[in-house]
């Protein structure tokens, strides 16, 4: 009894501290949860995955999910595209930037540093070209009110090449913010033609295409184009759709153009070819018969293709159609060309655009002709005006003028050779290169020409012989290789009316100089006692000499003086064609021709040759566009025509040289 109370108090005991620790109040347990992840941080952690491995095909969700996402996103994205973005080990991304050690690390939704790591800690994030696409065109929204008006200009370059209609709504947020009139100006020309693509309604594309009016730009016609795009298609009844034009066939559509679409649209089968047809019948030939017809009889293709058609019908041979079924099937459907776009009224507005638009551009193109023809006509008259001299006042034939040109032209490439401003070097090489020629027009004019005055063939036989003494000279001086004439700077590029017209700066200083020279010479003949010698030479050289004039001196001068001028046209023509030893060679005949046909000996004449020529050739040129040679050939025969009816040029000279 003492034994068993003694056992029961024991475990009292023991069960006591066990009871006390349970029914003792417990102190109360805080729970530690994570903030909830917000704005770009949410974005990341929600698409790491895709992030961290994207495809151009499924990325774009999260690219626009990223854009949205508040602070932080447009310099991530940036980061992104440049690969600058990379990602630790335990998920989270950052702005990377590389270091002798690892990687700087900037927090992407603040921007703020976030220490350093291990290049093994983290992996660079290289998205592909096309997902980088992506993400430009997501930051064009936040580029286009960058405060850096550069950042601006910079994503309407990118809209302008692949803008869509995502694009709409940011552009014309960032319009009314924008302070740059120029960069407005632009934001406002690409916000219509991106609605003339893709706005939500028929009537705002519509009203965007008719505001440009007769716009030759080619980005106006870059955004009608598409619109315009039409795709043939074949019609088992009526055509439907928005109908371009409807064809019949054959006269607009060829038969065998005809049936492709028919195979291609599935509504007809494969043709049967000439191989086909006779392999198929020769393997079906039975007892001298093949589908019912004897094999005598099948001499003809009719009957051939009645025999493929009895074995169609029997199913030994699979369908194909025979040259019958062939125009039959043809004959049995419409044909037309069905705008791409189904709005009707916006094909309307860009097609009555276009028209406006190619009207524009045939009268441009005429005006760009015609200032080309008038550029190339200052370039032979430049080249011809020398020869006119000569010809005119000394009746000499000098075939050896366009290598005067040529000199001129080296005189110019020796003068840079010395000179590395060349704006001097040309001031400079003008009048050396007039001087050098000049001296050598007097030198061959009294060695040679004055012995062989009034022998009209001998004179051309030793000038053609001086002509390619020069050029064999030029060679072993200068070598077989072109040498560079280079313009100034401010002659680069060009004179941009529109994108239709156009011409260089180079012909344009070419043209300036023509008239300059022009000037010039008038006011040597009427103003100076040389050009009233000149003049009287020309008229009656025996009358002159009687009345004090020596005409030898005066003929000297007169060589040297068309010389010399040829030399001041080689450095312009060297400007912009190879300088060579053929260089004068290539518009010997061109003077010529404008000497003859202007009139030989006058200026105006000259003139009015050098722009019938230029004009002439241009023309050619432009109705043959693919065969410089025959412009060429075909003026030249012009030349012989029109020499037939006014064999003394435009505008005749009078005195020695008409009478002679």
């Amino acid at each position: 009894m003492r034994t068993t109370l003694l056992a029961l108090m024991a475990g009292l005991c023991l069960a006591l501290p066990g009871f006390a620790q349970d029914s003792a109040p417990q102190p109360a347990t805080t729970e530690v949860t994570q903030p909830a992840l917000t704005g770009l941080a949410a974005v990341l952690a929600a698409h790491a995955d895709q992030i961290a491995k994207p495809s151009r095909q499924t990325i774009g969700p999260v690219i626009t999910a990223i854009g949205a996402a508040g602070p932080g996103a447009p310099a991530f994205l940036e980061a992104w595209a440049d690969k600058r973005v990379g990602q630790r080990k335990d998920g989270a991304f950052f702005l990377i930037e590389k270091t002798t050690d690892g990687y700087a690390l900037t927090d992407p939704m603040t921007g703020g540093p976030s220490g350093t790591a291990l290049k093994a800690d983290i992996t660079e994030l290289k998205p592909n070209s096309g997902v980088r696409g992506l993400i430009a065109s997501a930051l064009v929204e936040f580029q286009l009110m960058d405060p850096d008006p550069a950042k601006r200009q910079a994503a309407l370059d990118s809209l302008a090449r692949d803008g869509g209609a995502e694009h709409l709504g940011p552009l014309r947020a960032a319009i009314e913010g924008e302070t740059d009139p120029m960069i407005r100006a632009q934001k406002e020309r690409l916000e219509r033609l991106l609605t003339i693509r893709f706005g939500a309604t028929s009537e705002k594309r519509v009203a965007a295409i008719n505001s440009f009016g007769a716009d030759l730009s080619l980005d106006l016609r870059g955004a009608l184009n598409p619109i315009l795009v039409t795709t043939r298609t074949a019609f088992a009844s009526a055509p439907s759709g928005n109908i371009a034009a409807e064809l019949r066939a054959p006269r607009q559509i060829s038969e065998d153009e005809a049936y492709a679409l028919l195979v291609a649209q599935g509504l007809a089968p494969a043709r049967l070819t000439r191989a086909a047809l006779r392999g198929a019948l020769e393997a079906h030939i039975e007892n001298g018969r093949v589908g019912g017809f004897n094999v005598a009889d099948l001499d003809t293709p009719a009957a051939r293709d009645a025999a493929y058609t009895a074995l169609e019908q029997a199913g030994t041979v699979p369908a194909a159609a025979t040259d019958d079924e062939v125009t039959a099937a043809v004959a049995a459907h419409r044909y037309a060309d069905i705008y791409t776009e189904p709005d009707t009224a916006v094909t309307d507005a860009a097609r009555a655009a276009m028209k406006r638009i190619t009207l524009k551009v045939d009268a441009m193109q005429m005006a760009d002709l015609g200032l080309d023809a008038l550029s190339l006509a200052s370039i032979y008259f430049l080249a011809a005006i020398g020869l006119a001299i000569t010809f005119g006042v000394m009746r000499v034939i000098n075939m050896a003028h366009g290598e005067f040109i040529t000199m001129g032209a080296y005189t110019g490439y020796v003068v840079q050779q010395f000179i590395s401003d060349y704006t001097v070097s040309i001031l400079v090489a003008l009048p050396l290169a007039f001087l050098v020629t000049f001296l050598a027009g007097v030198a061959m004019e009294r060695l040679v020409i004055r012995h062989l005055y009034k022998r009209p063939l001998e004179t051309l036989l030793a000038t053609f012989g001086i002509s390619i003494a020069l050029q064999q000279i030029f060679k072993n001086v200068f070598g077989t290789q072109a040498r560079p004439l280079t313009s100034p700077g401010w002659l680069d590029g060009a004179w941009v009316l529109n994108d239709v017209v156009s011409i260089s700066y180079i012909r344009i200083a070419i043209f300036v100089l023509a008239l300059i020279f022009l000037a010039v010479f008038l006011f040597i003949m009427n103003r100076t006692r040389l050009g009233l010698e000149v003049r009287a030479v020309t008229q009656n050289p025996s009358m002159a000499a009687s009345m004090g004039i020596n005409p030898d001196r005066i003929n000297m001068l007169t060589f040297g003086l068309g010389s010399g001028i040829a030399g001041i046209a080689g450095v312009a023509i060297g400007l912009f064609a190879k300088v060579t030893s053929e260089l004068g060679s290539d518009y010997i005949v061109q003077s010529f021709m404008t000497v003859v046909v202007g009139g030989v000996g006058n200026i105006w004449g000259t003139l009015a040759g050098a722009t019938l020529i230029g004009s002439l050739q241009k023309g050619i040129e432009w109705l043959n566009p693919s065969n410089t040679l025959a412009a060429q050939t075909y003026m030249i025969l012009f030349i012989i025509v029109f020499i037939q009816f006014r064999p003394r040029g435009i505008i005749a000279l009078k005195g020695r040289a008409a009478g002679d």
